[in-house]
Formats: C-alpha cells, sequence, structure tokens
C-alpha cells in the first residue's frame, strides 16, 4: 500500500518548493488564526499557485465561520479543505469540495458511528488530544487506540518525525500520514528541508 505524505503548515515559498522536492503528496496551508502557522491569504494563495499540479492543496480551518472559508476559496485555488475543530458533517460538506475530518483521540473511536456521520469524507485524520489545543501540539497518541479497520481512509498525526514515522507506518499501516513541527527548525512554521526530506525518504522505505 503506497503510504500518502502531507506536510502542514506551510507558510514560505521556500519550504514549498522543498515539500515538492522531497516528493510529498500534499502541502497544508493553516488559516486558523490562533495557530503559530496561520498564514496570511495572499501569500497562501501564491504559494498554491506556485505549487499547482505537483501536489495536493490542502487548506486547514479550525470552527470557522462559513464566510471565512469562502473568503480563503475566493482567493486561493485549494483541492482539499481540512477541518480540525468540532465541524458537523455538514458544515464540512457544504462547500461542494473534497474534505478530511480531523478527530483528537484520547480514548478508543466508534469508527462505525464516524463512517456513518462523515461518509462522505476523503479521509479521517487522527491526532493527539490536548486540552484547549486543536492541533499541532507535536504530541503523539497512544498508538494502541488506532482502528482496526475502517471503511474510510486513515492519516495518522500527532508527533511525527523523521525518527518515528517509519515504525508508525509499519504498525499501523495508515492511509496517510501528516506531519508539521515534526520536519520544522527552532522556528514554528519555518520547514527544515532537511527533515521534510528525511521524513519522505522514511516514508517511502518503510512502504517499499
Amino acid at each position: 500500500m503506497t503510504t500518502r505524505i502531507k506536510i502542514c503548515g506551510i507558510t514560505r515559498d521556500a519550504d514549498a518548493d522543498a515539500v515538492v522536492t522531497a516528493g510529498a503528496d500534499a502541502l497544508g496551508l493553516n488559516f486558523a488564526p490562533r495557530s503559530p502557522r496561520c498564514v496570511a491569504v495572499d501569500v497562501a494563495a501564491r504559494i498554491a499557485d506556485r505549487v499547482a499540479g505537483a501536489v495536493t492543496r490542502v487548506g486547514l480551518f479550525v470552527d470557522p465561520a462559513p464566510d471565512e472559508v469562502r473568503r480563503v476559496l475566493e482567493a486561493v485555488p485549494l483541492d482539499v479543505l481540512q477541518f480540525h475543530g468540532d465541524e458537523t458533517p455538514e458544515f464540512c460538506g457544504s462547500f461542494g469540495m473534497p474534505y478530511m475530518k480531523a478527530l483528537r483521540v484520547r480514548e478508543p473511536l466508534d469508527m462505525a458511528d464516524l463512517e456513518r456521520r462523515f461518509a462522505d469524507a476523503c479521509c479521517l485524520l487522527l491526532d493527539a488530544f490536548v486540552p484547549g489545543q486543536p492541533g499541532g501540539t507535536g504530541q503523539r497518541f497512544d498508538w494502541s487506540l488506532w482502528p482496526a479497520g475502517s471503511a474510510l481512509p486513515l492519516v495518522l498525526a500527532g508527533g511525527l518525525t523523521p525518527d518515528n514515522v517509519a515504525e508508525a507506518i509499519t504498525r499501523l499501516a495508515p492511509w496517510g500520514v501528516d506531519v508539521s513541527g515534526g520536519v520544522e527548525g527552532p522556528c514554528k512554521g519555518q520547514k527544515d528541508p532537511q527533515r521534510i526530506e528525511a521524513f519522505v525518504r522514511e516514508v517511502k522505505r518503510a512502504r517499499s
């Protein structure tokens, strides 16, 4: 199985170029105002144009107003929406675009209920639960809570780095992996091209 790779929280042209050069599948642009990786709409539009055709362009939102999403979509050419808050399935599907729904894991998931509720999602993203934080914490959840099976593709996030992503893929066999802080240097929102390259290399090694 091919494991898809998403590098999230891109804020600079050079980091977008590094994602493409390394061979990742998707690039995430964060529009959550409270996030240190939040990107201005004009910068996001430039980055999205820059990588058009090379990677899937994902826009991340946390409990946005509908008009906020529409404002971004008018300016930024996105391929997929990612909702990382308490959005309902109806809200997620109301923009006529493919979407992925993030879930914060702290106990076993009722996959039958989630598959029913989010049946039109392109995938579900499982991240660590940290009180008061919608995501991007760099924390890893208990992998023993990973669902044994799912009708929807599952993306693993939370605390992934070049050092542990191969183990994660070997143990859990996720459809995709999502990383942000794990490929950054000392400044949040600024990626390290060598860590991006190492992350992608380790994913490809694990799935070969």
